[in-house]
């Protein structure tokens, strides 16, 4: 199916308000795939409701587009999530990956491990890794699904389950399926459908567990009186957890 062949939905109030009337999570990633048909996809990097929202997809009964950013600097288990669901769902998920010039301009000037040194050289380590591919990506998309929740940071919780982006270039309807779950939600899917997630969400001993990933170096497990943000940048900390963000998130938007 190409895009020449599939009719694509406008990406306008009038669209937001017919998806909002669409309470299950399942549902909405149906109708939006039927909707935008291969100018959708589902973005993951990993995360626990990446997965459920793959699952999602594919019990929809209806063909779907899944992509990452590979940072070159991601967990071993997050690489091998992405093979297990690739196998179980018959899907291939799209890499996107830094410009390797952008990426050695980078290192050159500031050192590999430019993150440590201070917040703006963390968030250009970020941009240059993670934001630029991402916006490679969004290129090719009217409907981007992501796996936001609200629950996941004090900045997080007033995220949107539908909002319009505005791009320079088109917009982008940003659907987030899962917004209003909770953790134990997630985690309840997961086990009754039998669903592969990333080994890394497993708790550990003394209570520790990772709540979110990014890059390895960048991401440790929190304790459980830590925020669900504390184990990102850790260095960090005297940050409040909604500026911990890496920046995909971060972007002008209007309804």
């Amino acid at each position: 199916m190409t895009s020449q062949e599939t009719p694509v939905a406008s990406v306008d109030v009038t669209l937001l308000d017919e998806l909002q009337a669409i309470a299950e999570p399942a549902e909405l990633v149906r109708q939006v795939f039927r909707r935008f048909g291969p100018r959708a996809a589902i973005g993951t990097s990993g995360q626990l409701t990446g997965s459920v929202l793959v699952d999602m997809a594919s019990r929809a009964g209806v063909p779907f587009r899944v992509f990452a950013v590979d940072t070159l600097r991601l967990h071993p288990e997050t690489y091998e999530i992405w093979q297990r669901l690739e196998k179980r769902y018959g899907i291939q998920i799209e890499r996107y990956r830094p410009d390797p010039a952008r990426l050695d301009a980078m290192v050159r000037q500031h050192g590999e491990f430019l993150f440590f040194d201070s917040k703006p050289k963390q968030e250009l380590c970020c941009n240059v890794r993670k934001v630029e591919p991402h916006e490679v990506a969004l290129a090719t998309l009217d409907a981007w699904i992501a796996g936001l929740r609200r629950d996941q940071s004090e900045g997080r919780k007033a995220t949107a389950r539908l909002e319009i982006i505005e791009r320079a270039d088109h917009r982008i309807l940003k659907v987030c399926p899962l917004a209003d779950w909770n953790e134990a939600q997630v985690r309840a899917y997961i086990q009754k459908q039998d669903v592969p997630y990333n080994r890394l969400f497993d708790p550990l001993p003394h209570g520790a567990r990772y709540a979110s990933l990014g890059c390895a170096i960048c991401t440790t497990p929190v304790l459980p009186h830590e925020s669900h943000r504390a184990g990102r940048w850790r260095w960090f900390n005297t940050q409040p957890d909604d500026k911990k963000e890496c920046g995909i998130h971060l972007r002008p938007k209007k309804l």
